[in-house]
């Protein structure tokens, strides 16, 4: 009984499988052909790809800082490719694309695939030649590239992209959503008849970019810049240009640089941010001119009040504040305090004010606050400042009446002097002069946030003053013959904290500063030099009025502005 039953499920079990066989041969061989076709029909590529970002243009709208480029790449189609033709595809595309012919075989008969790669960035020759097989199953295809023509030129204006193709530091990043443009999928399909047919999203391309960046300014800048950094032995850099009345930034230079396109080299990424805009330093003596210009405005002192500088320092409780090198200069003007740059001095015009007076014009130039500058920026509240005030500690604006103990950027200070050279409104410096798309076109215009943070009269008067800086000895370095300029140097100590040290107090290496701005009385331009602890000089004087002396010769000579007087003349009577 137990036999019978066994063998009537084995019986069962070889009826079963045989049917299952048949099943299968009726699938696969009879009928293979079309369901493979159905099979086909179900399969897709999807790929998703992005639009066409936008480029970078320079002001002049021709030479371009940032672009996107079509690279072309062979790919093939193995389920589109006849059996008859395969190894003679492998061997035409193996002399055309100079791969091994078995690496082409093999991924030309991978199955149930419509996407294999061969090579890509093909050159015009080969993309040329492969435009000529006629063989289905061969495939060009388009990716796209972000190309910096430049290398290092303007690297930390423009920033880059990264490997997910999201931009990354300055324009780059700071505008990414607007460069960039929205997804879009591509599907390629097979229907159950062994046709392809393909659909795509309607693509928004990004918007191109045109700067205020001069590109000859630029370059020369940074030409001028590289030179400085050797000659005074110094680590680093920083160049700003910007036109007075406009805010418009004409060139922002900085060095050392890398190199756009191979930017995963560098080891040190703080070489990525823009200095000029994210770094912060104590100003040193260029900020003397904001204390003269707020003692001035409020009528307090005039060019020729006199000061009587005894001893060289200032005593408080328990702090002395000196001038350089201790030195008194006895019975000084106004202007001679600019002109020999005199802590004291300025020190005398912060008491007449009062320290929230001072600190009223210190906000009113916007030196502690967001520079809305639409790009890549920080600032500093410096709070020590706001508690000085709240506790009455005099020496913190003894100190910060000449430039120490305040930390802001470079850009600060030449936001502050652009309203000095203008005649007193405080404009935002931009570096983005338009945005264009296919369909709308955005310019950037001037933008005043406050009018009259000094007048007219004031401004007259400080830049008589800061012509006779020049023209004085201790920055005759920065005089070009022919013109008057206005500027002022500062030499800083720079403190251990931003060195990087764990430590209180200031380190012996300097930042040195020189700030300008020409003609004088017809100001084109703003420049500020900043060069990062050179070991080759003492002073600004020697090292970053020169560097500002052959830059403002360039651009003067560049704009081909007019000289102020003739050369033959005695200029001493000019202002």
């Amino acid at each position: 009984m137990n036999n019978l039953r066994i063998n009537t499920l084995l019986l069962f079990l070889i009826l079963l499988c045989g049917l299952l066989l048949a099943r299968l041969y009726y699938l696969q061989i009879d009928k293979g052909d079309r369901y493979k076709a159905m099979a086909r029909g179900q399969q897709s590529i999807v790929k998703e790809v992005k639009g066409k970002r936008g480029d970078i243009y320079f002001r002049d709208g021709i030479n371009v800082l940032a672009l996107t480029k079509e690279n072309p790449y062979l790919f093939l189609s193995p389920e589109e490719i006849e059996d008859v033709f395969e190894n003679e595809i492998a061997d035409k595309l193996s002399q055309i694309v100079n791969i091994d012919k078995e690496e082409i075989f093999e991924k030309s008969k991978v199955e149930g695939s419509y996407y294999q790669i061969i090579k890509k960035n093909l050159t015009d020759e080969e993309y040329a030649q492969i435009e000529e097989l006629d063989y289905e199953g061969i495939n060009i295809g388009k990716e796209t590239k972000r190309c910096y023509p430049g290398k290092e030129f303007a690297c930390q204006v423009s920033g880059f992209i990264n490997s997910e193709g999201e931009g990354q530091y300055g324009i780059e990043g700071y505008y990414n959503n607007i460069l960039s443009g929205k997804e879009k999928i591509v599907k390629k399909t097979t229907n159950p008849w062994g046709f392809l047919s393909s659909s795509e999203e309607e693509i928004n391309n990004g918007a191109d970019i045109y700067l205020t960046i001069d590109y000859n300014i630029q370059f020369k800048a940074e030409k001028i810049l590289d030179k400085a950094i050797k000659d005074y032995g110094a680590k680093s850099g920083t160049i700003i240009v910007a036109d007075p009345y406009s805010g418009e930034i004409l060139a922002l230079a900085q060095s050392p640089r890398f190199d756009l396109n191979n930017y995963n080299s560098v080891e040190n990424y703080l070489i990525y941010q823009n200095n000029a805009t994210q770094l912060l330093f104590e100003p040193g003596s260029i900020f003397k001119s904001i204390t003269m210009a707020a003692g001035l405005n409020e009528g307090k002192v005039d060019s020729e009040t006199i000061f009587d500088d005894k001893y060289g320092c200032k005593q408080y409780i328990d702090y002395r504040v000196c001038n350089y090198k201790e030195r008194s200069y006895g019975k000084v003007t106004m202007a001679q305090i600019l002109e020999n740059s005199i802590n004291t001095g300025v020190i005398f015009v912060e008491e007449a004010l009062g320290h929230k007076t001072f600190l009223d014009y210190v906000d009113k130039f916007g030196l502690m606050e967001d520079l809305k500058i639409g790009f890549p920026s920080m600032y500093s509240t410096n709070k020590n400042i706001k508690d000085a005030l709240k506790y009455s500690i005099d020496v913190t604006f003894g100190n910060i009446s000449f430039g120490q103990g305040i930390m802001l950027t470079p850009m600060h200070m030449v936001k502050a002097y652009l309203a000095i050279a203008n005649g007193g409104d405080l404009v935002t410096p931009h570096i983005v002069k338009k945005i264009v798309n296919v369909n709308d076109e955005k310019d950037f215009e001037k933008e005043i946030e406050k009018e009259d943070i000094i007048s007219l009269k004031t401004s007259t008067e400080l830049t008589k003053m800061l012509v006779s800086v020049i023209e004085g000895a201790y920055s005759k370095r920065a005089k070009i013959e022919g013109y008057y300029i206005a500027g002022k140097s500062g030499t800083s100590q720079i403190p251990y904290s931003s060195l990087g040290i764990n430590k209180a107090g200031y380190s012996t290496e300097t930042w040195q500063t020189f700030i300008g701005y020409a003609p004088a009385y017809n100001p084109k331009f703003v420049a500020l030099v900043k060069l990062d602890s050179p070991t080759n000089t003492t002073t600004s004087e020697y090292s970053a009025a020169p560097t500002f002396k052959e830059l403002s010769k360039y651009i003067l000579d560049y704009y081909k502005i007019p000289f102020d007087y003739s050369l033959e003349e005695n200029t001493s009577e000019k202002y």
